[in-house]
């Protein structure tokens, strides 16, 4: 029996309510009712703090407003609305026909689509309504439809609010995949799906209309969430950002990295993030509304931290994550002081040379090339005493000031790279430049060899910066910095302060263990203060830490330059 035909088969708490249908105008696919749909069910007081975070309380004419829920699944958002749509007739005075047009919900699947209307209708029968306006109402609210697909241009919402789907977009079948993509473009890369409801439901939003999503917080950080954030910082406003990595907001248990998030079809305005711990429940959630709805600054308990923020973080970089105290000092530095790479500085940060055959390109001693075409080279073995002590690896370097050398001016390069010239064109960079096969991925540039650079390794659990004063150029696997004006000892000092840890952070994905990826573009993210603004003393004490790797002294100068008391765990 097909899924449509299951669900005509199926019975309804009292009484069989009208079958779910798909709606045009939009494109539909067949389903696979049993296959994977990236469902995860919401604890019902998850739920009623998600409703209270973007206002749709019972005080209200709920009846006269519309809320969306793109995914209703068996309806643990909607029993729990309805019965605040339920109370808001019962207090204005009006039956519950009235609120007719009050809820959109859909789902993927006819059998959800089923359950959740009847769960719905046994929840508005305790509540005392009549039985046929039950049915009717509970049939308008909710319906079997893709909502990525649909396409009304009536459409519009006061409140979208949900759990949406858990699943990548590869594991979704191709046609589906392509026009979900196509719809909704902000679902880029290797994007869950949830970022294209995010997506969707912004655009429903009416002004000052809220969105209210639990979802794994992944694309707040990530490239492929790069477009929606973007999209939010262009067009609408973060209110808040509840991390719940511990919590037990699911009916199952599952890894997924949720977060609350609440965006407005406004202006950007002040932000509450909140921080839960493992002990966060419904008795937590509960004052944690109360904080909300209060003019308090901040509130830190045994389960939950919270704080205000003047405002949030703009463009399409990735946001920071952290205690919210330690989000505000962000924001405090991000306002007040200027970015590490600066032009007006010369300060640029970089990343070294990649080959895509380092087994070819990286030698440990002399081999019978051209002398000029050996580079000596940085390894992340040479750091490994906080001080720079060369290996004796070099790189053989394919390139000149102008591009690739010519082979056939450098005969015993020439040679060296014809032995090896199968390794070679198999790299992707050699297929899309067969003239230059024989070129590296990155290009070499010739001045960085000689200039002084604080290396910066990947994957550390904090910045351990090492100067090389300009004898090697450095390895893929390692980051660096260098600037026109800057005394790389002294910047080297504030580097290794916790002051700039602290925004890599805040802003780096973390992996197994506390490792960090220090990248450059979370390297970029570090505000430091003016070169001017720092008097000798300053200067001095930053040098002498790096010097002598003295973490204490270089957070004590950081936190004096900084004007900061100290930095927030």
């Amino acid at each position: 029996m097909t899924a449509l035909g299951r669900a005509r088969s199926a019975t309804m708490l009292g009484g069989q309510l009208p079958l779910p249908s798909f709606e045009p105008p939009y494109r539909t696919f067949a389903i696979d009712d049993h296959g994977q749909h990236g469902e995860i069910f919401t604890r019902p007081w998850v739920v009623d703090l998600i409703l209270d975070m973007v206002g749709y309380t019972p005080d209200r004419l709920l009846h006269r407003q519309v809320l969306v829920e793109p995914a209703c699944g068996s309806g643990a958002f909607l029993v729990r609305a309805a019965a605040r749509v339920s109370s808001a007739c019962r207090a204005s005075g009006e039956d519950i026909l009235a609120a007719a047009g009050a809820i959109r919900a859909y789902d993927l699947l006819p059998r959800n689509v089923l359950s959740a209307r009847a769960r719905v209708a046994a929840m508005l029968a305790e509540e005392g309504w009549d039985k046929r306006a039950i049915d009717h109402v509970v049939s308008a609210w909710i319906t079997a439809r893709d909502f990525l697909l649909s396409h009304d241009d009536a459409e519009s919402a006061d409140f979208v609010v949900g759990n949406p789907p858990y699943i990548r977009l590869e594991d979704i079948p191709s046609a589906r995949s392509e026009a979900y993509r196509h719809a909704w473009p902000a679902m880029a890369g290797r994007a869950d799906i949830y970022v294209g409801f995010i997506e969707k439901g912004l655009s429903l939003l009416r002004p000052e209309g809220r969105l209210g999503f639990i979802c794994a917080d992944r694309w707040m950080k990530n490239q492929y969430g790069a477009g929606l954030r973007q999209l939010i910082a262009d067009t609408y406003a973060v209110d808040a950002v509840v991390t719940m990595h511990d919590v037990d907001a699911f009916e199952t248990d599952v890894s997924a990295y949720p977060a609350i998030t609440v965006l407005a079809n406004r202006m950007q305005g002040e932000a509450l993030v909140v921080e839960t711990k493992a002990a966060f429940d419904e008795a937590a959630a509960r004052e944690l509304v109360s904080f909300i709805r209060s003019d308090e600054f901040k509130c830190h308990t045994t389960s939950y931290a919270a704080a205000r923020l003047p405002h949030w973080y703009a463009g399409r970089e990735s946001w920071p994550q952290g205690t919210p105290e330690r989000l505000a000092m962000i924001e405090y530095l991000t306002d007040n002081f200027g970015p590490l790479e600066d032009p007006m500085t010369g300060t640029r940060v970089g990343i070294g040379v990649a080959t895509g055959a380092d087994r070819v390109y990286i030698v440990d001693s002399a081999v019978d090339v051209e002398s000029e075409r050996l580079l000596p080279l940085a390894m992340t073995s040479d750091l490994a005493t906080g001080q720079f002590v060369w290996s004796g690896r070099y790189l053989v370097n394919p390139w000149n000031r102008t591009g690739v050398v010519d082979l056939s001016a450098l005969p015993k390069l020439e040679s060296y790279f014809n032995r090896h010239q199968a390794t070679l064109r198999k790299r992707h960079v050699a297929g899309r430049k067969p003239h230059s096969w024989y070129q590296t991925i990155d290009r070499v540039d010739p001045d960085l060899l000689t200039r002084p650079k604080l290396l910066i390794q990947d994957m550390r659990q904090r910045i351990f910066p090492v100067l090389d004063d300009g004898s090697a150029y450095p390895h893929h696997n390692l980051y660096y910095v260098v600037s026109d004006q800057w005394d790389p000892r002294v910047l080297g000092g504030l580097l290794m302060s916790d002051v700039a840890n602290a925004f890599v952070e805040a802003f780096a994905v973390k992996m197994r263990g506390g490792t960090l990826r220090f990248q450059a573009q979370y390297l970029r993210r570090i505000r430091v203060p003016r070169i001017a603004d720092l008097t000798a003393v300053d200067r001095d004490e930053l040098a002498d830490a790096f010097v002598r790797r003295d973490q204490a002294l270089a957070n004590r100068a950081a936190l004096r330059v900084y004007g900061l008391a100290e930095v927030p765990r």
